[in-house]
């Protein structure tokens, strides 16, 4: 069986992977309505830190086993 931080690291890769989908959306299809911070584009950063925290999750558990 695997570990639960297998799993998560999954997860995360997943969620951030659409966030970063929808960043490089808005990036190229920007909204009317812009927030105090939407020039940052926030969805592309925390897209990709999800993304990295999960790989970093994935990596570091994905030959532990438990019994």
């Amino acid at each position: 069986m695997k570990s639960i931080w297998y799993f998560v690291g999954l997860i995360l890769m997943t969620m951030g992977a659409v966030v970063v989908i929808s960043g490089v959306y808005y990036l190229f299809a920007p909204t009317e309505h812009h927030t105090v911070l939407s020039h940052l584009y926030p969805s592309l950063w925390w897209g990709g830190i999800m993304v990295a925290a999960g790989f970093i999750f994935y990596i570091t558990n994905r030959k532990t086993s438990i019994e």
